[in-house]
């Protein structure tokens, strides 16, 4: 297994040295210059090149490369331009917000899908599977903007029971309940595609598990659909199951930025808004190249965990 992992750190190695290059330099051929916004409509071009001298934007676009990516593996991710303050502290803050809605809707979708497909193969009949398959549909064909939208309209405006935005105003913790009334609308929304897309897939996986020998041999024993499915075919589905989920962590990480903004939940993806809309570019590089980290960082754990469960992916990196 130890050797298994090494095999992928180079991959995901390199995927972050040209992550890091794309967005710093993909960033500099967005139209506007930093200067010029700290500087105000009616600075002389003479306070302009004063501001870009001392932001170090008059040097070299690789030098400028090279002096960030340092700053970075040295962990000093710099001071914002516009935004003000540390940028460790406004990706702090901010990183903060994203994880508590990300894991709250990720925890939902797996109860979901894992619920409904377990469901949905040990009693086969019309009326549950139906409803599963239109779910499914539903989840998939509405974008998050929408979600969201209906979801605030009928539980915050129809039916004034939840809040329709923002965080909690005394923190996360101090009352849970609290929580999650102001994490439910959120999650609910963000959770839906990723929940489908589990349910799919998992359904189809369970489904092709039970019409293996080892499964056909059980039943003409006398072993319960239950027993078998829970016990047996949900084990062997989840390396597919954990695949999917590793893929559908990075579309929860893109859903977050619409959700937050429909939520007003300050998190990463406020973050890059206003970075992006005040050419601020230490804070949207800083928090992009965060982004892909974790995606990188997600798919290695996933395919170690597909490896720990099936041995045969791990077959070239055993000793």
């Amino acid at each position: 297994m130890t050797r298994y992992l090494m095999s992928r750190v180079p991959s995901a190695v390199a995927v972050l040295v040209l992550a890091s290059l794309l967005i710093f330099f993909v960033l500099r051929l967005v139209p506007g210059d930093p200067a010029t916004t700290m500087a105000g409509p009616d600075a002389t071009p003479e306070t302009i090149a004063a501001v870009r001298h001392s932001l170090g934007l008059d040097r070299s676009v690789p030098a400028q490369y090279l002096s960030w990516i340092g700053d970075v593996l040295t962990f000093d991710l710099g001071r914002s331009y516009v935004l003000g303050g540390r940028i460790s502290d406004l990706v702090g803050t901010a990183l903060v917000n994203t994880v508590v809605l990300a894991v709250a809707a990720l925890l939902l979708a797996v109860v979901v899908s894992v619920t409904l497909s377990v469901a949905a193969v040990v009693w086969p009949r019309r009326w549950l599977t139906g409803p599963v398959a239109g779910f499914n549909t539903l989840a998939v064909a509405l974008p998050p903007f929408v979600t969201g939208v209906l979801l605030v309209l009928a539980f915050a405006v129809l039916l004034p029971v939840l809040p329709s935005g923002g965080v909690p105003p005394d923190g996360f913790w101090a009352r849970p309940d609290i929580t999650v009334q102001y994490l439910a609308l959120p999650a609910i929304c963000l959770a839906l595609p990723v929940a489908a897309a589990l349910t799919r897939f998992l359904s189809e996986a369970l489904r092709t598990e039970m019409r293996q020998p080892y499964v056909l041999t059980a039943r003409a024993l006398g072993v319960s659909r239950w027993n078998l499915v829970t016990r047996s075919a949900l084990r062997n589905a989840l390396p597919t199951m954990l695949t999917v989920l590793g893929l559908q962590t990075g579309q929860l990480l893109g859903g977050a930025v619409l959700v937050e903004a429909i939520f007003a939940w300050p998190g990463i993806g406020q973050l890059v808004e206003q970075g992006i809309s005040r050419r601020d570019y230490p804070v949207v590089q800083i928090v992009l190249l965060i982004a892909v980290s974790v995606f990188v960082l997600v798919q290695l754990v996933t395919d170690v965990a597909h490896a720990y469960l099936d041995p045969r992916v791990r077959i070239g990196g055993t000793p």
